[in-house]
């Protein structure tokens, strides 16, 4: 990703009246990508979708779908949990904004619009948004190597076999171990050592280009990645590659039996994912793979 892009935030306008969501573009649309939707269906398909909204401002009273359900139903989704929704009323009663806080709402705009009030709620929400998306972030991400970390892999690889569970497809998973590295800390030192670590993650990382295939740095020397809707036949080339990429960095490693130079061991395993099924057996055969690729000589690919 290019971070030196400014992100220019998005809001989701939802209200069945055309006018209040033309009067809301024309106050927003200046600092904001402005979205709409006139029904509440319209809304949750626009926010579910690949690009969801930074932020959502929802109107309570609309026929298809009321505000209060379209909150509930963002509220329960692992993709849109996290966006913040400030309601739009006509009325201000305090029955109804404790409801809408109940539900996960952030704020309440009143109509008739402000401008300074709702342009100022709407700041604080996205700023606040920004702050706890790069927390997140932060909280996902390997300190030494920039990848995603143990946690971050834990969380996709369960939302990944959901997913494939759900449209009956095979999910396949790569574990990698860099050969001998406690020798090559002993020989070059640990900052050398960190260096090899950052420069594998990247040339692992070369490898996988699709949208939901991870690599994940798994604990000390060992990466794990995780590959949905991939087979053994697509898998085992994937592997291939990476055990190329290292050992294409030519990294000098006198101290290891394996190679001249810096090389990995990869296990690899592939299950069709199914709800009944778990994705700890998936990573289970994928150890176990990689057991067997040290065990025959390591820098190899074992399938399981």
């Amino acid at each position: 990703m290019n971070r030196s892009v400014k992100h220019i935030p998005s809001i989701l306008i939802v209200d069945d009246q055309p006018m209040n969501i033309q009067l809301l573009s024309r106050l927003l649309s200046e600092d904001y990508e402005i979205l709409a939707a006139t029904c509440g269906s319209k809304a949750l398909e626009i926010a579910q979708s690949q690009t969801p909204p930074d932020l959502v401002l929802l109107d309570i009273n609309m026929p298809d779908v009321d505000g209060y359900e379209v909150c509930k139903k963002l509220k329960s989704e692992d993709r849109t949990r996290d966006i913040p929704v400030i309601f739009i009323t006509a009325r201000h009663d305090a029955q109804d904004e404790e409801r809408g806080f109940l539900l996960g709402g952030s704020d309440y705009i009143v109509k008739p619009f402000q401008p300074m009030v709702v342009s100022a709620r709407i700041r604080n929400q996205i700023n606040l948004k920004v702050r706890t998306d790069l927390l997140r972030e932060i909280a996902r991400t390997d300190g030494l190597t920039g990848i995603p970390n143990r946690r971050s892999y834990d969380e996709h690889l369960d939302t990944v076999w959901k997913r494939c569970a759900r449209d009956m497809q095979e999910v396949s998973m790569l574990m990698i171990d860099i050969d001998h590295f406690k020798a090559f800390n002993d020989r070059y030192g640990h900052g050398a050592g960190d260096v090899c670590l950052r420069r594998v993650a990247q040339a692992l990382s070369s490898v996988l280009h699709r949208s939901l295939e991870m690599l994940c740095r798994y604990g000390g020397e060992e990466f794990a990645a995780v590959l949905p809707s991939v087979g053994r036949d697509k898998a085992l080339p994937l592997a291939e590659a990476m055990l190329k990429a290292v050992y294409d960095l030519g990294i000098p490693h006198d101290s290891s039996p394996a190679a001249p130079v810096v090389t990995v061991s990869i296990g690899c395993a592939s299950l069709l994912a199914t709800p009944e099924g778990s994705p700890l057996d998936l990573a289970r055969r994928a150890d176990e793979a990689l057991y067997a690729a040290k065990k025959e000589g390591r820098n190899r690919v074992a399938p399981a």
